[in-house]
């Protein structure tokens, strides 16, 4: 996927597509008083959502970045939909003790729920929070990135329901191609805040196969700036725990031996 924030108008066209074609259920759709977002955020239940930021200026405050594009009191919304980030390096691969998890031909990562058993080893794990387990169920689900459709040969449900191409499917090389000459054009045309997120191959994760264009700083939009596999430090954990193991094991056996030699 490449997400381009910046024609995102908000409509939530893909998270209905989502819900519809994977009998997602609903979700308690309820306004919390701080948004007009009626969904929160990605859980169990909610694989697609569009987050609303919205950055509004009262009377007497000062106007937002100048390289906002908002109204002429300098409000402006910024709207993206949100996804799991299918990271080339993939946290909840690596900790899923029953295999649930797994790396698909097309590169992609996917919850098998028959094998799921809840330990929720992989809730933990993923350094964007994408995924939950569902109350009443207690297994784990995210997105799939439409396994099934891609399969047969067609774009994934939310792509295909988006009216402005704001979410994009493809090649994942083309599509950085395509996103690059997209961060110049708004550069070009006075929106310097304009940036790719998980693009580069060489970040954290190893880049992701669903990737953003934003219009401010990855905070804004409630991501971390830096994401990084939570299990990239285990090889030497495990090191240091063999290495602690192995003195307590031949202090033992020292231990044992000097008895014997010395009654």
């Amino acid at each position: 996927f490449f997400t381009d924030t910046s024609v995102c108008i908000g409509c939530k066209a893909c998270e209905v597509a989502c819900k519809t074609w994977n009998a997602v259920p609903e979700d308690g759709i309820e306004l919390t008083g701080m948004s007009y977002d009626n969904t929160g955020g990605l859980g169990a239940s909610t694989w697609r959502h569009v987050a609303f930021i919205e950055q509004i200026q009262r009377p007497g405050e000062g106007a937002a970045d100048d390289a906002a594009v908002g109204g002429a009191d300098g409000s402006r919304w910024l709207m993206s939909s949100n996804v799991c980030k299918h990271c080339t390096e993939s946290a909840c691969l690596d900790v899923c003790p029953t295999g649930a998890l797994m790396r698909t031909e097309f590169g992609t990562v996917v919850v098998q729920s028959d094998i799921c058993n809840g330990c929720g080893y992989c809730v933990s794990a993923c350094p964007f929070g994408v995924i939950e387990r569902r109350e009443g169920d207690g297994r784990a689900w995210k997105c799939t990135l439409c396994y099934d459709r891609i399969g047969d040969g067609l774009e994934p449900a939310c792509a295909q329901a988006c009216p402005t191409q704001s979410i994009q499917y493809g090649p994942v090389d083309e599509l950085r191609e395509r996103a690059q000459l997209r961060v110049e054009e708004l550069n070009l045309a006075g929106e310097s805040g304009a940036q790719l997120y998980l693009d580069d191959p060489a970040d954290g994760i190893g880049g992701a196969g669903a990737f953003f264009l934003l219009l401010d700083e990855p905070e804004v939009y409630g991501l971390p700036p830096d994401p990084v596999v939570t299990t990239r430090d285990l090889p030497r954990m495990w090191r240091h725990v063999a290495i602690a193991g192995g003195g307590l094991l031949a202090g033992g056996l020292l231990t044992a031996l000097g008895r014997n030699l010395w009654p």
